[in-house]
């Protein structure tokens, strides 16, 4: 009995923050949320319609007088009033009962601003937070993966989100060296899209564009094969219209972005000590995120560095799970956390 009261009253959550999903991990409960990073809002008086699954199925099927907004960009807040209302909706929706002012841990990426920090900050602690612990990405998915991060042997990750990719190498509690780019799953979008658009005379939705890379995409050397139909707008005569497409051709469509991910897998390589080199060599590259997913990515990078990649077992789960183990030793981890300057 006091065991169950003392689950009631814990009030603790990890928030992987993302630009495309926005995962909430309760302590002693695991995941209890998932969805989108959508707000739907009235444009003429600002009203709220709809966030997370409900926002997104709106998205390019609205009228005029709603918009479906993401308050995050590249991994970062760009709309702070409706991060902080999207922020303190899942919190309410991933604990229902009424509790007292919970303390978060958010995870961000490893290459943003002190401003940018701050916003992340502030947004939580407005939609009612009583503290706020940031823990960069890459960290978090590397605990979240269980690899040694305590221990003096290099520990590489790369993390391909919707907005970043974060490629690090992990040692002793700390992040070595890391590359973020502000590259990932919606260039991949953007990428299929303007395809569309050249090649076709075509205008595609976005959540068409998604679906066509998470069910046909791929990175070369993946034998990509078969053909879909796509609904659209043809950009000259402005009526409906149906093109077919070949995997092959989805894979030229991303080939650009699959490559800005490879060159800076190359360069965080590149600026690792020897040391470290030779424990990545023997323990290989862990990768996740959704972008992980992308089939042939793993196999391409393997090509181009010569060295093992694993894509984790559940590669959108790793970020969240991390910052969770986080949040329920705070005093273990306390040398990950990010420190931000109050002014």
């Amino acid at each position: 009995m006091i065991f169950n009261l003392n689950n009631l009253f814990v009030n603790d959550l990890a928030i992987d923050l993302g630009t495309a999903n926005t995962l909430v991990f309760v302590k002693n409960q695991d995941i209890v949320l998932n969805e989108p990073s959508v707000v739907a809002i009235r444009k003429r008086t600002q009203e709220i319609v709809a966030f997370g699954h409900a926002a997104k199925e709106m998205v390019g099927r609205t009228p005029g007088e709603i918009v479906t907004i993401r308050p995050l960009k590249d991994g970062v807040i760009a709309d702070f009033e409706l991060a902080e209302q999207m922020i303190r909706f899942f919190i309410r929706k991933a604990v229902p009962t009424r509790i007292p002012r919970p303390r978060v841990a958010i995870c961000v990426p490893s290459g943003i601003t002190e401003v940018e920090k701050r916003a992340v900050r502030d947004s939580a602690e407005h939609a009612g937070a009583r503290e706020v612990y940031l823990i960069e990405e890459p960290m978090a998915a590397a605990i979240g993966l269980g690899l040694p991060i305590e221990q003096p042997v290099g520990s590489m990750v790369i993390d391909i989100g919707g907005g970043t990719t974060e490629i690090a190498v992990i040692s002793m509690y700390g992040i070595v060296h890391s590359v973020s780019i502000r590259i990932g799953g919606d260039e991949m979008n953007e990428a299929v899209i303007q395809y569309f658009k050249k090649v076709f005379n075509l205008l595609i939705g976005e959540n068409t564009a998604e679906t066509i890379k998470c069910k046909y995409g791929s990175a070369s050397p993946f034998p990509a094969s078969g053909n879909l139909s796509v609904k659209g707008r043809d950009l000259v005569q402005g009526i409906p219209k149906t093109v077919n497409i070949t995997g092959q051709q989805v894979q030229e469509a991303l080939a650009e972005t699959v490559n800005a991910i490879v060159e800076s897998v190359k360069m965080c390589l590149e600026a690792t000590p020897p040391e470290l080199s030779a424990d990545i060599l023997e323990r290989g590259i862990l990768m996740s995120g959704g972008g992980a997913m992308l089939k042939g990515l793993d196999a391409r990078l393997r090509e181009e560095t010569n060295l093992p990649v694993i894509v984790a077992e559940e590669p959108l789960l790793a970020v969240v799970r991390g910052t969770g183990k986080v949040l329920e030793d705070i005093n273990g981890y306390r040398r990950v956390l990010t420190h931000i300057k109050r002014y």
